[in-house]
């Protein structure tokens, strides 16, 4: 009678995935990159080891996009602010995309914490 509990998975990374994906659809809808902040503070503490990174560094992105956002916000008119904001979507771009990569290979993020990819 009692049912069994699901397996973690390939689909508790689902929810990581998810996420990336939201940041990038954030690029053009900025509500969805709130979504996915919520969502990696929510579920950072109830994974398995190799997707606490993951959640680690997709908070990061979350916030250091929005420091190189608001720097570049503040510098536009200068001109040089447009470089960062086009810089911090590139960055954003590669930061997900990578992410992408390491959860369908099941592989944690190698170093959560850096600045940069």
């Amino acid at each position: 009678m009692n049912k069994p509990i699901a397996q973690l998975g390939p689909s508790t990374d689902r929810t990581a995935k998810t996420i990336y994906i939201l940041y990038l659809v954030g690029l053009v809808f900025g509500i969805t990159s709130i979504i996915g902040i919520v969502m990696a503070y929510l579920n950072q503490n109830d994974s398995p080891e190799w997707l606490k990174s993951h959640y680690r560094f997709q908070i990061r992105t979350f916030w250091i996009g929005i420091l190189f956002i608001l720097v570049g916000t503040l510098l536009a008119s200068v001109l040089i602010g447009y470089l960062v904001l086009m810089f911090s979507v590139v960055w954003l771009i590669i930061r997900c995309i990578k992410g992408l990569k390491l959860i369908e290979q099941q592989q944690e993020y190698p170093n959560p914490t850096t600045w940069l990819f």
